[in-house]
């Protein structure tokens, strides 16, 4: 080769030599490796990945331990392959960033501050004993990955509650990834209601996909109207925009039937609502009734036994959270005698030390009452402050549930039946009591009912303290609602003198009739002209009401009826 270094070229024409030699033996490495692997039996063909592929759930997790994401994606697509329920845990864990590997080699999940369970089994870990965690990371392409998983699982799933909640999911999600796992679980549901949701959530895909035919929109179009709720109008709404010509008129009549029909669950809506409102106003005026009709009083401090019956709910909880954390969803059992007992005292204290004073003299009543309430007020915020008090809902007493077309909360469904409750009670005590018994003669007849040996004074020491112990009972209902604060009885004052006028002075049926009438008109009128303008329109239809019937819809006799 030094030979060719003395000629012009000769470098270059050794160098092309030399890279000609190289390709024909990367070539022949090349060719014979290939042929040996085409010899090569199949059943051999990469024995140490067949011994390395774990089959088990154990397993799977074991190899999770410091993958890198393409091994987490193997390891996502061998559990989907198990078909096992017990998997679920390990891919929502590693979903939401709670599956840890750890220093001694455990995958532990965590379900809670310093508690953890092995993922493989689900046993409990002691925290000290795994010493540094490392959580394990996924991207969004994994994410989608575990999804459709776990949507694959959830559809195989032999309990038909768990199959509905991932037909529910899909419906809520529609991912057009998700297709092909919900086809295959509609081809073996028998389970007619798990059948109709996977449906709805297919006709959901199809219409949010994009790229379905219009025979296919038609379809999705028919089973989304008769599903026929605000998730399917939004679906139908946007599929109008991008679907062929030729399924546009069945979009249009599924939109237009869906309208209708959300229209009328939306007046029985409003009935609700106005019910539930109407239990309310019932609760905080039915005590008011009690009081205004045998006494006569004019008690503007009526709202503050509901607001102290409320602190006394607050009470309870926080000493039931202190000394036993596992009564805690009966803590409002607890309260519903100790707020009526409290506030029941409280209104006797009232009427022997204020109110037997000032009989026959009703502004000076109102005064006294209204002056009372702001120290009541005073008092709350010295000994709890004047922000707003932390008042749970027990668990039987939390989330909703449909009805048709309806949404019904727990806490507004519980808090009709306990009114209903206390209005039945009340009609017990009042008609099938000896205390009832001298509460109606002395509102019929006080000096009648004094000349036949009624301790009159007593009596209306015990009816203020039975209305105001109701008043009580109405604040642990509304502590589950409202914010307990010194001003929450200011709310209801004058919503509860509202009723008690509309529906007759001391009257408990029509407290009844005019707490409902009034919060159903309320609920309707609101959407129309706002929360203050229903307000003003139902105390000028009271008023005009009271000029043609001024002792309400029920005119009980008795002296305050006849002052």
């Amino acid at each position: 080769m030094r030979g060719f270094a003395r000629f012009p070229g000769a470098c270059g024409f050794a160098r092309s030599l030399r890279a000609l030699a190289a390709f024909l033996l990367l070539f022949v490495l090349a060719f014979g490796l290939r042929t040996a692997q085409a010899q090569e039996p199949a059943g051999e063909a990469a024995p140490a990945f067949a011994e390395a592929a774990p089959q088990d759930l154990a397993g799977i997790v074991a190899g999770m331990r410091d993958a890198d994401l393409s091994g987490l994606r193997a390891s996502v697509g061998a559990l989907g392959a198990l078909g096992e329920v017990e998997a679920l845990p390990v891919l929502q864990a590693l979903a939401a960033g709670t599956l840890n590997q750890s220093a001694s080699g455990a995958m532990a999940i965590r379900i809670g501050p310093d508690r953890f369970v092995e993922a493989a089994t689900g046993e409990p870990l002691e925290a000290a004993s795994l010493g540094a965690l490392k959580a394990l990371r996924i991207n969004n392409a994994l994410r989608r990955d575990i999804a459709a998983v776990i949507g694959g699982l959830t559809l195989r799933n032999e309990d038909p509650a768990v199959r509905r909640s991932a037909a529910a999911q899909m419906f809520a999600s529609p991912d057009p990834a998700n297709l092909p796992l919900l086809e295959e679980a509609l081809a073996g549901e028998e389970d007619s209601r798990v059948r109709r949701l996977m449906e709805q959530a297919r006709a959901a895909i199809l219409l949010r996909g994009g790229s379905a035919s219009a025979e296919e929109i038609t379809q999705a179009a028919g089973i989304l109207a008769a599903r026929g709720d605000r998730a399917s109008l939004g679906l139908l709404n946007g599929a109008l925009a991008s679907a062929p010509e030729a399924a546009r008129p069945a979009l249009q009549e599924a939109v237009a039937k869906v309208r209708n029909r959300l229209a009328y669950w939306g007046i029985g809506q409003n009935v609700w609502s106005g019910i539930s409102l109407g239990s309310v106003l019932l609760l905080a005026a039915i005590g008011l009734a009690i009081t205004f009709g045998v006494m006569g009083v004019i008690n503007m401090a009526h709202g503050e036994m509901v607001m102290i019956g409320a602190y006394v709910t607050f009470v309870v909880q926080n000493l039931v959270r202190t000394h036993h954390p596992g009564l805690f969803d009966v803590s409002l059992a607890i309260a519903v005698p100790a707020a009526f007992l409290v506030t029941g005292l409280v209104g006797v204290a009232i009427e022997r030390g204020i109110i037997r004073w000032l009989y026959g003299r009703p502004l000076e009543t109102l005064l006294a009452t209204w002056g009372l309430s702001l120290i009541i007020q005073q008092g709350v915020r010295s000994i709890f402050g004047a922000t707003n008090q932390n008042v749970g809902n027990p668990s039987w007493m939390s989330g909703a549930f449909e009805l048709g077309g309806l949404t019904i909360t727990w806490n507004r469904l519980w808090i009709l039946v306990f009114a209903l409750a206390v209005f039945a009670l009340l009609l017990v005590v009042l008609n099938r009591t000896f205390f009832g018994l001298q509460m109606r003669a002395v509102t019929q007849n006080r000096r009648m009912a004094s000349a036949m040996g009624v301790r009159t004074p007593w009596v209306d020491a015990l009816t203020f303290g039975l209305g105001s112990g109701v008043a009580g009972l109405a604040g642990v209902a509304l502590s589950q609602i409202d914010n307990v604060s010194p001003n929450l009885g200011q709310g209801y004052i004058i919503d509860s003198f509202m009723v008690v006028v509309f529906g007759g002075v001391g009257n408990l049926w029509g407290a009844l009739v005019g707490a409902m009438t009034l919060g159903i008109a309320n609920k309707f009128l609101e959407p129309y002209w706002g929360a203050v303008l229903a307000k003003i329109a139902i105390l000028v239809f009271i008023i005009l009401f009271i000029q043609y019937r001024p002792r309400g819809l029920f005119a009980l006799k008795g002296r305050a009826a006849e002052a």
